[in-house]
């Protein structure tokens, strides 16, 4: 970008010079009698005239170049902070707030009152913390459970292909037959080709803004929620990511199959094979 700005200013100091230039030897010729080193003078001034405009002209583009990047990764910060707060407002203030200002906690309360509404019902697991890769479990009226795992993203922050393997790993921790992944932004490629081999059903943002609108419950109001200053969240946030996305990347059993994050019966967590039982291999977390 440095370089574009550079050339449009040599582009201008260019077009100034031969205005100058031009105005100049006007003065020259309309004016009779004067020395022949104003000639001279005229073309020296407007060169010199020219690169001094054409240089502070770049100079300004790039200084306002790097606040608005300074304000624009600011704003992302910030953004970030908010949606990884465990804090929960009361339901009414959720049913009328909207998704990106709503937490990753409050996120998945709304996705419970609408579940709860809609029939189901609804087990809360460690809302707003460590789940193990379930947010919800939901019970339909036939006794069938369906583990529901909620991510509250940017749009530009898309769901990795980990969060659906822990997704189909962890819903038999809780003895589900179904799955669920709902976020506010999108899955990757990666993603929803896995999502589709492990048959987990997914709903996008625009899926779940119209979901949501249909219910009538929710009701969003225009005014956005001030934003919370959390720095020392927000980092922790983007150092998790960094770390799914090295792990989606490297994690990859004997067998060659992915390996999912699971639970042992004492808690703890392990990477195991995605074909277990058919393959048994697992790696400490």
């Amino acid at each position: 970008m440095a370089r574009t700005y550079k050339a449009e200013g040599r582009q201008l100091a260019f077009a100034l010079r031969g205005l100058f230039v031009i105005g100049g030897l006007a003065i020259y010729f309309s004016i009779p009698g004067l020395h022949w080193g104003f000639f001279f003078g005229i073309i020296l001034v407007a060169v010199l005239a020219a690169e001094i405009l054409g240089a502070m002209w770049t100079r300004k583009r790039r200084t306002n170049k790097k606040q608005q990047t300074k304000t624009g990764n600011k704003k992302n910060t910030q953004t970030a902070s908010r949606r990884s707060s465990n804090s929960v407002r009361s339901d009414d203030i959720i049913l009328t707030s909207r998704l990106d200002d709503l937490t990753g906690a409050e996120f998945e309360r709304l996705l419970a009152l609408y579940f709860r509404d809609k029939g189901y019902t609804v087990k809360e697991v460690g809302v707003g913390g460590s789940d193990g890769g379930v947010d919800l479990v939901i019970t339909d009226r036939r006794g069938e459970k369906t583990a529901v795992q909620a991510k509250c993203y940017a749009d530009h922050h898309m769901v990795p292909v980990m969060t659906v393997r822990e997704l189909v790993a962890a819903k038999r921790n809780h003895d589900c037959i179904l799955s669920l992944l709902v976020t506010t932004s999108d899955l990757t490629p990666p993603a929803k080709k896995e999502a589709e081999q492990f048959k987990v059903d997914y709903w996008h943002g625009g899926l779940v803004e119209q979901k949501l609108t249909a219910w009538g419950k929710w009701k969003p109001s225009k005014k956005r929620r001030p934003i919370e200053k959390r720095p020392a969240t927000a980092k922790s946030e983007i150092a998790k990511a960094k770390r799914e996305v090295a792990a989606t990347n490297t994690m990859t059993c004997k067998c060659g199959a992915p390996m999912v994050r699971r639970k042992s019966k004492e808690g703890t967590e392990f990477w195991g094979c995605s074909t277990f039982p058919k393959c048994r291999n697992t790696r400490k977390v």
